[in-house]
């Protein structure tokens, strides 16, 4: 089969406004006087995962709905300056917006504007077909119309990811999604019982592989029946937002899965990849490249380093 694409990425393109708040939850005042400024860029989690995949060398391709309007030129553009191939299916709602107010010690909220968007959103079905068909993976966005685009990235043969962010693990919506995927990632934050979760996606579906990240304490990694620990990797400078670091993981371990490597490597250059964007402003969409990645896990990866059987529960 020819392959054109090695990540077709669905979903998740989007514009957010930052605001830096001098602490989370924001202290209840008339006003505040916000520095650096607020800012409005480009960058949703499937952009940023596009920007990643893109800049370690992955052919790469996203498919979302944007609309005709300043904040779907603002997504244009930056698939355009970063050379990433974009498919925009038109929104009449308009392009996906958020605030994100950022603490200063780089923890955030998002706040989605939901009036952009419809139960009957909908990516056009012969448009996913000819990607799949020349595509060697498909990263699917937890977005409503990328539900619907599961079955025939099925019918394709593509591998399937997904990220299910802050699932708490019971809530219906992020099921197809968890059930279908070969490739899971998720946050521990909102989860009670990390393994449980992870062990119950493998079950009930069709992964090989579950991730659960946990910010400073690294991730966890359930393959093959066995979960292990990998621990966080040192930020190479002053953490300053989180927002990405997600995206940038599932990147960076699609970049080392698709090249033939081992799970615990996939992760550990997850691990690198999220460190280094918690290290970049929020007001700037960038990721980490090939020859930087390859030398931060040239120094991680040592055999005391290899990740050690573990049970969260």
């Amino acid at each position: 089969m020819r392959t054109d694409i090695d990540v077709l990425v669905l979903g998740g393109a989007g514009v957010d406004t930052i605001v830096h708040v001098p602490e989370l939850p924001v202290p209840f005042a008339d006003s505040h006087m916000i520095r650096p400024g607020i800012v409005t860029r480009a960058g949703q989690s499937g952009d940023f995962v596009a920007l990643g995949t893109s800049a370690l060398g992955l052919r790469t391709h996203h498919i979302d709905m944007l609309g005709d309007d300043p904040e779907g030129d603002l997504v244009r553009a930056l698939h355009r300056d970063r050379g990433i191939a974009l498919t925009a299916v038109p929104q009449p709602l308009g392009t996906k917006r958020a605030v994100n107010l950022v603490g200063p010690d780089g923890r955030r909220l998002s706040l989605y504007d939901a009036t952009r968007s419809a139960e009957t959103d909908r990516l056009p079905e012969a448009t996913l077909r000819a990607l799949a068909a020349v595509s060697r993976h498909a990263h699917v966005v937890i977005t409503q119309p990328c539900a619907h685009a599961l079955p025939i990235l099925r019918e394709a043969g593509v591998t399937i990811s997904t990220d299910l962010h802050d699932w708490d693990g019971t809530d219906p919506y992020h099921e197809p999604f968890a059930h279908q995927a070969d490739l899971v990632f998720l946050s521990s934050t909102a989860l009670a019982d990390p393994e449980r979760t992870m062990r119950r996606i493998t079950e009930r579906g069709r992964a090989r592989a579950v991730v659960a990240t946990a910010g400073a304490d690294g991730a966890y990694l359930l393959t093959d029946g066995a979960l292990t620990h990998v621990p966080a990797a040192e930020p190479p400078s002053p953490v300053v937002d989180s927002n990405g670091a997600g995206d940038a993981f599932a990147a960076a371990f699609l970049h080392a899965w698709l090249n033939g490597e081992p799970p615990h490597r996939c992760a550990l250059q997850g691990t690198v990849a999220g460190a280094y964007a918690c290290t970049v402003p929020s007001t700037r969409a960038d990721s980490i490249g090939q020859e930087e990645l390859r030398a931060r896990v040239a120094e991680l990866d040592r055999p005391e380093q290899e990740p050690q059987g573990v049970h969260t529960s």
